[in-house]
């Protein structure tokens, strides 16, 4: 009971900061993927030159979801090489784990208590950290919203296409499976944006074919033993499914254990996102199909950068949109292993894009 209550209260806090605030009447509720006002992580430095040069005593505070899952610790790397790159301070922290919503916003209030000059947050819920924005606002201390869900009022966002996640697997199914089949998703926490983006990127894409068949489509909650135990359930059911999606790499390796248990390995495609090493790992073994890597230490490196250059005074799109890659064995040695420059990879990547 405690996480539905927990839940509750943060959404009627930030019910309440909402309409009291008169954000509505600055911003228009965010929503990252369709955001007009955006730009590349490719061409900050090209359109706003140099970060300038800050303060040797600027703090910087990152707040994330939890450090169990380790695209999150990742995050916090990107954030400290940054900020060590540019001489400055960071202090990262977490709650204890993914549905530990106020313990989040508590550690967010007492940083801009403390005292910092500006936050990075990937908050739980789209609304858990709603009530820290008004007291960002009144303490001048800007607010960068680093991927997963997404608070509705905040001013800056740097993260993936959030639906392009889901989107680039439905296409490999489409494109490897020209017959169709039955597929299944297991979704992440209910609500939050990036796990409802996902979802519907997946199934609208491979809906539209009608050769193919969204057979379920069931929470998973970022838990590994909990997306186990629905793949073993779904597979139970539909014995001749070709696939599923999972909106994280974490609930990924827990159905590819699943489908290892029913003895379906080989048979049956598994794809995860996000791209942490074990994914990595798994695919290399021939076992996950594949994740859509969003490049996390990457993606940290970015919001720091961010933030120094909102603290530095320059004036941002509201959305900085960071890279995603479609993983499988075919090209794994491109964006891993001894000697690849990643961030030069994806610079490379970036410029065939435009």
């Amino acid at each position: 009971m405690n996480k539905f209550i927990a839940s509750a209260v943060a959404a009627g806090l930030a019910a309440t900061l909402w309409a009291s605030a008169g954000f509505a009447q600055d911003l228009a509720p965010l929503n990252s993927d369709t955001e007009k006002d955006r730009i590349d992580w490719s061409q900050l430095e090209a359109k706003f030159g140099a970060v300038p040069k800050l303060p040797a005593d600027t703090r910087i505070g990152g707040v994330s979801k939890t450090l169990t899952n380790e695209y999150w610790r990742s995050l916090g790397d990107g954030y400290k090489a940054y900020a060590d790159k540019a001489g400055v301070s960071v202090a990262y922290q977490a709650a204890q784990s993914e549905g530990d919503q106020l313990g989040q916003l508590t550690i967010a209030e007492g940083m801009i208590t403390t005292g910092v000059n500006a936050l990075l947050v990937s908050p739980q819920t789209d609304a858990n950290l709603e009530p820290v924005m008004e007291q960002a606002k009144d303490a001048k201390i800007p607010v960068v919203n680093v991927n997963d869900a997404v608070i509705p009022s905040v001013e800056h966002y740097v993260g993936t296409v959030q639906r392009d996640n889901g989107v680039r697997v439905a296409k490999w199914f489409i494109e490897k499976y020209p017959n169709g089949g039955k597929v299944a998703i297991i979704e992440g926490q209910a609500g939050v944006y990036a796990a409802v983006q996902r979802t519907d990127g997946f199934k609208s894409t491979i809906s539209a074919d009608n050769k193919f068949q969204v057979v379920a489509s069931v929470p998973g909650n970022w838990d590994r033993q909990q997306s186990y135990d629905a793949a073993t359930n779904i597979l139970q059911q539909h014995p001749d499914l070709i696939g599923f999606y999972c909106n994280n790499d974490g609930m990924a390796l827990g159905v590819v254990e699943a489908v290892k248990s029913a003895g379906l390995l080989g048979k049956v495609a598994v794809f995860g996102t996000d791209g942490i090493s074990d994914a990595y790992k798994s695919i290399a073994a021939g076992e996950l199909t594949g994740t859509v890597d969003s490049f996390p230490v990457l993606t940290g490196e970015v919001g720091m950068e961010t933030a120094l250059r909102l603290v530095g005074g320059q004036k941002l799109p509201r959305v900085v949109a960071t890279p995603q890659a479609l993983i499988t064995k075919d090209n794994l040695a491109k964006y891993s292993g001894d000697g690849v420059n990643l961030r030069a990879v994806l610079m490379k990547d970036a410029a065939s894009a435009q």
